[in-house]
């Protein structure tokens, strides 16, 4: 499935860019699959269901989607520290398992994407696993 809600202008050109301004909001830093430089997504906090943190896009096949695919590691950045990632996605009834935790969590503030992507498969999920030994690379 290749859906994908885009985020309208006040999100695009202010919201955003002041948010990755800030510093302070949550984001995923990843490595862009064409510019290869390190991006700065604003987002909502990873999910934590039975001891793992998830990435779900509600909006599905995002452009922070198709980074994280090609990235070998990314970082999520929370409360001024970023924490780096090896992304894993995630399919069959485990991500359907993660996307149906992820709307209980955001209730009302996602429904409109399950309007408009009903299916759980039309929303990528990525599991953040550690990586080992305390590396730090970022998106490479």
């Amino acid at each position: 499935m290749s859906s994908y809600i885009r985020p309208g202008f006040l999100i695009t050109h202010v919201a955003n860019p002041v948010l990755r301004r800030l510093g302070r909001t949550p984001a995923l830093v990843v490595r862009g699959r064409r510019s290869g430089q390190l991006l700065t997504v604003p987002m909502a906090e990873p999910l934590d269901l039975d001891g793992r943190r998830y990435l779900v896009s509600g909006r599905g096949q995002t452009n922070w989607v198709r980074n994280l695919r090609l990235a070998s590691t990314a970082a999520f950045r929370l409360h001024g520290t970023a924490t780096p990632f090896h992304p894993v996605e995630v399919s069959g009834t485990d991500r359907d398992t993660v996307v149906a935790a992820y709307r209980r969590k955001l209730g009302r503030s996602v429904d409109r994407y399950f309007r408009e992507i009903p299916e759980a498969s039309g929303h990528p999920v990525f599991r953040m696993d550690p990586l080992p030994g305390g590396a730090s690379a970022v998106g490479t």
